[in-house]
């Protein structure tokens, strides 16, 4: 079954999709049903269904339309995985009528995730949904969230093509969402793109990546290419280094068994820092259009050198291994700070330093573009530090410019300062959505700009699987840091050498409202 690349969604009003790659016009109408899958798992629980309540809070998803299922082994009646996540839906007093409604939109079907009868279960309860909600000239709409483990798509992806797909007849359309980590390294990405597409359609698939969902990661291309101060700018005649921190200030926390089979590249950097990289080093596109600006997206990656050993720094927590799920003599990194180098006119000799760790002596993620030193500094304040631009992603959404000014008084002495827009002060009651919320609204319009194509997929595992195969046979080792602490002495080392100057006894300071 066909879907549908580009649309538009009226709130308070139908969710109305086109299909711009099936030859037959397409109903913009019809009943939608959204489908969890791997419901009572905590990303069902935490981020899908919490995501799904403020989308038909706003009046994106609507009662006289929407059927909510929630489907995975665990015996549960259509009342108690409602009890089970209401405790995760946000709702104060005047949610509790909104709360009630929503939840009587969710029911329930258990079943294996790789046998035929839990299956057809489920596509006897979706289209008894459409049968009661299809008007004429109207289509169903299947759109499934794979809240699932990766060695379970291919499974349920055949199920859902062969037991799960609308009746060619009614038209419509069926998508998937698949999560991340798609796959270890290239290979086994490849394969896993190879089964799924086998079933559906590259339109149909929606690779999701949190990240591309966030609000200041969403302004990056409109700060590139809608203000004119910065095209001139955005070069490596004018850029001296590129930062791209994730920090977070706790451990792995119960999931080491977890997280020691994949470590902070695979979990953090090849996929969510990858995708702020490729927005902030890609060519302009012909347009907004979702291809257009995936294109570019494979263009920058393509143009990314082999990453050598020496741009390379891997760290592990003190503690770690203590995890009893935690193999002794594990080498998984939970810090790596990664430089990537691209070969092309705007870039070369620019470095990209990608930086994610765990127990650190902080919490937050953000992009840093130093640019380089003013020629004839005739008011010896190059020691003062670089002039910067600061994308503060989260906490404290922000941005700022690092600048040098005059010190007020009667002396001409300078002083680093900021030019600064930070969300809460500007932007007074205005609520940023949540990422999921975004991406989900997103796939139900058909809208795949921020979802990861399979040709991108691939580049992104062409860059880091040499370096992961290296550090999973051991020739590349971790050193160990201090939990609280910057992570590695060596990183900064790292820094040194790709030639970022640290700004000291600034710092930058949110705004109070």
């Amino acid at each position: 079954m066909a879907a549908s690349n580009a649309g538009t969604m009226e709130k308070r009003g139908s969710l109305k999709t086109t299909d711009s790659f099936r030859t037959e016009n397409v109903p913009e109408t019809g009943p939608l049903a959204i489908i969890v899958l791997g419901a009572s798992g905590d990303l069902a629980k935490k981020k899908t269904f919490p995501a799904l309540f403020n989308l038909y809070r706003q009046g994106f998803l609507q009662s006289d339309e929407v059927a909510i299922f929630g489907y995975a082994r665990t015996k549960l009646s259509d009342d108690e995985l409602r009890d089970r996540i209401r405790g995760y839906l946000s709702h104060g007093k005047d949610n509790t009528e909104d709360l009630t409604k929503f939840l009587q939109l969710i029911k329930y079907v258990s079943g294996a995730y790789d046998a035929e009868e839990g299956f057809r279960a489920l596509d006897k309860a979706i289209a008894e949904h459409e049968a009661s909600k299809l008007s004429p000239g109207e289509s169903p709409r299947r759109l499934f969230y794979l809240a699932l483990p990766p060695s379970v798509y291919p499974s349920v992806c055949k199920m859902i093509k062969f037991y799960c797909t609308p009746k060619a007849d009614l038209g419509g359309w069926m998508r998937v969402v698949v999560e991340k980590p798609f796959g270890k390294d290239l290979a086994s990405a490849e394969e896993l793109s190879s089964q799924i597409g086998a079933l559906f359609d590259e339109p149909q698939i929606y690779r999701i990546d949190h990240y591309l969902g966030k609000e200041l990661v969403q302004n990056l291309l409109v700060l590139r290419f809608a203000n004119r101060f910065f095209l001139p700018l955005w070069n490596r005649d004018h850029i001296d280094n590129v930062q791209i921190v994730f920090r977070e200030d706790f451990g792995t926390e119960g999931r080491g068994g977890y997280f020691d089979q994949y470590g902070i590249i695979r979990d953090i950097i090849q996929n969510h820092l990858l995708q702020v990289f490729c927005l902030l080093a890609m060519e302009k596109p012909v347009s907004i259009k979702p291809e257009h600006i995936r294109d570019e997206k494979v263009k920058v990656l393509q143009s990314v050198l082999p990453i050598k050993d020496e741009d390379v720094v891997l760290g592990q927590y003190d503690g770690y291994t203590e995890d009893p799920t935690v193999p002794d003599n594990s080498n998984t990194p939970t810090f790596a700070s990664v430089i990537l180098r691209i070969h092309n006119e705007r870039w070369e000799g620019v470095p990209f330093i990608l930086k994610a760790g765990k127990a650190l002596n902080s919490r937050k993620a953000d992009v840093r573009i130093q640019f380089k030193e003013v020629p004839g500094d005739i008011f010896k304040c190059q020691k003062q530090g670089r002039n910067e631009f600061v994308i503060r992603l989260q906490p404290s959404e922000a941005m700022y410019m690092k600048l040098t000014v005059k010190q007020p008084g009667l002396e001409m002495s300078t002083v680093q300062s900021e030019l600064d827009l930070s969300y809460r002060q500007r932007y007074q009651g205005a609520v940023i959505p949540e990422a999921y919320e975004r991406l989900i609204l997103d796939t139900i319009r058909g809208d795949q700009q921020h979802f990861v194509r399979r040709d991108e997929l691939k580049e992104a595992w062409e860059i880091f699987t040499p370096v992961l195969h290296r550090i999973d046979g051991g020739e590349l080792k971790c050193v160990k840091y201090k939990p609280g602490s910057r992570g590695p002495t060596e990183a900064d080392e790292l820094l040194q050498r790709a030639g970022y100057v640290q700004t000291h006894g600034y710092i930058w300071v949110p705004p109070s409202l």
